[in-house]
């Protein structure tokens, strides 16, 4: 099980490098497959007659899907290496991106598809083990930030798609299909496994039992559902919230959502990097504690121009910014032989924290005609990890 790396002193070799490129490819495009319904969310409400809640829901099914499939996802890859997991995941994600064309005219034909498209949200999980084991400790805040750039495939999927579609309403899913498969036939020849990757001999059970076990797996999954899940929720369901709330239209909506993404994804790497100069419990807390302050701001409904558009991207800075260095105290405080399982788990958690908040603002909506409790729901919650960061995680030692 355990998931070897290099010296703290040593440099990474070049491998190390192609393999960061490769991982954060293969990780913006299935994450673009995996968040192909959501910015089409409204086009499918209208054309289905969906309610607010119904819309929610379809958006919400490839997030939780995906989410529960990083645990055997990583646990899986520590057993089996991401040079076969990653193609293996991509190719599969291919089958439901193309069946999408056949379901757009029936709902539960498109929550089956959603269902199955939560096969591209499980490659975060085979990621972070493989760049973790190329890159020493010194460096692995920085270079798990680079990888995590790959939550960008929802900000892409936010801008593109919805253009696609208007030169035909089945394009996207065609050139996702074909980007994908072209990702598989690439990665098979220049990933790589760490040459001194230790294989398992344990069942799948016992590690994630094992992981299961570990206080810190839990901390850390509690931290990473406020900040990864804060971003998940953005990408899926801001287009709506724009559209409803702000009445934009679908393209508005959905390039404005994208912008918002992008902030996300830049922050990323940049809460890595600081969380291998400052400890990263402490820029988890700074930045929850700014999601904190301006969700409050945000609940107040200020016009979208300026208020509004400053108020979400600084959350979407908090919340970049939280989930690099969530991420940077994973490989700190978790014991290197555990870190695939540990990995499947936490990110489990941290889409999951993306599944709720869609399905709550729109049962929200549809009773209070408001997302006001929305958003002060989520400064309790990013204040609660703020507080928790601060105090209890910048004590923890790997056991």
């Amino acid at each position: 099980m355990p998931t070897t790396t290099a010296p703290p002193t040593s440099r990474p070799p070049a491998a190390a490098y192609v393999n960061l490129v490769m991982a954060t490819v293969g990780f913006t495009l299935t994450f673009w497959a995996w968040n192909l319904i959501a910015p089409l969310g409204s086009a499918f409400g209208d054309s289905l007659g969906l309610s607010s809640f119904e819309q929610s829901f379809l958006v919400a099914v490839p997030v939780i899907v995906g989410s529960l499939g990083r645990i055997p996802a990583g646990a899986l890859t520590d057993r089996y290496g991401a040079k076969l997991m990653f193609p293996l995941v991509t190719a599969l994600t291919i089958i439901p991106v193309l069946l999408v064309p056949l379901a757009r005219d029936s709902y539960l034909a498109m929550i089956l598809v959603g269902f199955l498209l939560g096969l591209g949200g499980t490659t975060f999980a085979i990621g972070i083990p493989l760049v973790n084991s190329w890159f020493p400790p010194a460096k692995r805040g920085a270079a798990l930030g680079i990888f995590g750039m790959g939550m960008g495939g929802v900000a892409l999927s936010g801008y593109f798609t919805p253009r696609i579609a208007k030169h035909g309403e089945n394009l996207p899913f065609y050139i996702v299909a074909i980007a994908l498969a072209a990702y598989v036939v690439v990665s098979w020849f220049l990933l790589s496994d760490h040459p001194d990757r230790l294989i398992p001999t344990t069942s799948l059970g016992q590690r994630l039992g094992s992981a299961g076990k570990l206080r810190v797996t839990w901390e850390l999954s509690a931290l990473y559902a406020i900040g990864f899940g804060g971003i998940v929720a953005y990408g899926t369901y801001l287009p709506t919230y724009l559209k409803t709330w702000y009445e934009l239209d679908p393209v508005d909506a959905g390039t404005k959502a994208a912008g918002f993404a992008l902030v996300t994804v830049i922050f990323r790497p940049l809460g890595g990097w600081l969380s291998d100069r400052v400890h990263p419990a402490i820029i988890t807390a700074g930045a929850l504690a700014v999601v904190a302050v301006f969700a409050i701001v945000q609940a107040f409904e200020p016009s979208l121009a300026p208020g509004g558009t400053i108020d979400l991207l600084v959350m979407a800075a908090g919340l970049g910014t939280a989930s690099g260095s969530v991420f940077a105290l994973v490989s700190q405080v978790t014991p290197q032989p555990q870190v695939g399982s540990v990995t499947g788990i936490v990110g489990a958690m941290g889409g999951l924290g993306g599944f709720v908040p869609p399905l709550v603002m729109g049962a929200i909506y549809s009773a209070k005609g408001s997302y006001s409790i929305g958003f002060m729901l989520l400064s309790d919650l990013a204040l609660a990890g703020c507080v928790y960061a601060y105090g209890r995680m910048r004590t923890v030692k790997a056991e």
